[in-house]
């Protein structure tokens, strides 16, 4: 039995959209742009649903701007693909933008150091191995290179980011308002670039643009106790520890450790340090 793949669906309209309005829609991503115009994502199965989402857009009185079907990845469209990053975001030193299959190489070279295996989720044996894991469409779209745009060399790859956004847990009868709620950070950054706060600084406009430009109203981190660089970054950032598991997760080289868990909400954001 086939089984049809949604089309993915860029829809820019005037103004900023409140979320509550599409809360119903799987795989909605709202990116409020910087020129009071708003970007919408959306997997479509079929063009009764698309007419649907026209049908509320014009419902709350918004005026389309523009429609176009987005290029596959990898061949193909699937819910959750869609880019992390709609657009580069710049900051005072950093560029960050959406990863490209071809990052790969460029994030391997301090990927492959113990220094940050030590704590990453998996330590591929190769550059092979690992750009199959980097491939991956979901992995891909979740992914946010960071750049050097002052400083030498200008251009360089010195990190990458994750921001991968859920659902927040609901109750079934209020789900659609929990849909795509909130949003998981992760972070890996070159050692030979350590040191200059970059990590915190390219970690900061992530933040600014989860909660500002996307809406999303909760943001979540979690790392091994032992990895003090990360909880301490996180705490830099403002967010609260809310979990410290003991002996909860195993690490690759057989041991049990303690893991905490951070969060920050978009209305703690204005206040963070």
């Amino acid at each position: 039995m086939s089984v049809s793949v949604p089309t993915m669906y860029e829809v820019r309209v005037d103004g900023h959209l409140d979320d509550r309005w599409f809360g119903g829609l799987d795989g909605l991503v709202i990116a409020r742009d910087t020129g009071h115009t708003s970007t919408l994502v959306c997997p479509v199965a079929d063009q009764a649903q698309l007419h649907g989402l026209l049908g509320r857009l014009r419902d709350v009185g918004v005026t389309l701007l523009s429609l176009r079907v987005m290029p596959p990845v990898d061949g193909a469209t699937a819910v959750g693909s869609q880019p992390a990053l709609g657009r580069p975001l710049r900051t005072d030193r950093l560029i960050l933008r959406p990863a490209g299959i071809d990052d790969a190489d460029v994030t391997w070279r301090y990927r492959r150091l113990e220094s940050v295996t030590e704590w990453t989720t998996s330590a591929p044996a190769d550059l092979d191995a690992y750009r199959g894991i980097f491939g991956n469409p979901a992995r891909l779209a979740a992914t946010v290179v960071v750049e050097l745009h002052q400083g030498a060399p200008v251009g360089q790859v010195i990190g990458d980011l994750m921001v991968r956004r859920e659902d927040a847990w609901s109750q079934r009868e209020v789900a659609g308002r929990a849909r795509g709620a909130q949003a998981e950070l992760g972070w890996a950054l070159d050692p030979a670039h350590s040191g200059h706060g970059y990590a915190t600084e390219a970690m900061r406009e992530l933040i600014r643009h989860c909660f500002e430009d996307l809406g999303i109203r909760r943001v979540v981190a979690s790392c091994f106790l032992d990895n003090e660089a990360s909880w301490r970054l996180m705490e830099r950032l403002g967010m609260r520890r809310e979990v410290h598991a003991v002996r909860e997760s195993l690490h690759r080289r057989g041991q049990w450790l303690d893991s905490v868990g951070y969060a920050l909400l978009a209305e703690e954001w204005p206040t963070a340090p």
